[in-house]
């Protein structure tokens, strides 16, 4: 387990170290990890598995509150994922995107319509230009991926309920298929590689 020296005393920190001082130093919203650079202080054995699920030394982490602190202070650097606080920050491991998109609701039609989806964890975003849509194939079986991004290099994993949704509200355009959100049209697969037997 990864250690932090405070001047001659080895702390090693901890989910509930982690949790005390992300508490403390925010004050409502998101914690402003972006303005935070503590040093590296080693990688902690806490896993994202891709399904959504926290975990703690092998343990799915059970609090919801403590999963959803935790989510508001990852932080992605060089392809690595980190839990940052402003005294530690320890890597972690996401078998695939660090959050789930596990609903969405839709307004408006055509260039009108807007999806805002939900993570397990609450966050809600519209898909638009900040918060863009898109889709990965599985180099050897072509399965499509779908993400969507959350915040600051932070995607959502779009599970096959609510793909399968937005699929049926798609449509064509120029030849591809894809799906309208807050003014954009987001490309999903060219309209030939369609089967709509």
């Amino acid at each position: 387990m990864a250690k932090v020296m405070s001047g001659q005393k080895a702390v090693t920190p901890t989910p509930e170290t982690l949790a005390t001082r992300t508490k403390a130093a925010t004050k409502g919203g998101l914690p402003p990890v972006h303005l935070w650079n503590p040093p590296f202080c080693g990688d902690l054995d806490m896993r994202i598995a891709r399904d959504g699920t926290w975990y703690y030394l092998g343990t799915p982490i059970g609090r919801f509150e403590l999963v959803k602190l935790f989510s508001s202070i990852l932080k992605t650097e060089d392809d690595r994922f980190f839990l940052v606080t402003p005294a530690e920050k320890v890597g972690i491991t996401v078998d695939d995107a660090p959050f789930v998109a596990v609903d969405f609701d839709v307004t408006g039609e055509g260039a009108a319509q807007r999806l805002t989806f939900v993570t397990q964890v609450g966050d809600k975003m519209t898909a638009g230009p900040d918060h863009r849509i898109r889709l990965e194939h599985d180099p050897e079986t072509g399965e499509p991926t779908p993400y969507i991004h959350v915040r600051a290099g932070l995607d959502a994993l779009i599970d096959r309920k609510s793909f399968y949704r937005l699929v049926e509200i798609g449509e064509v355009r120029q030849g591809w298929f894809g799906l309208w959100s807050d003014g954009e049209f987001f490309r999903i697969l060219p309209a030939e590689q369609l089967d709509l037997a």
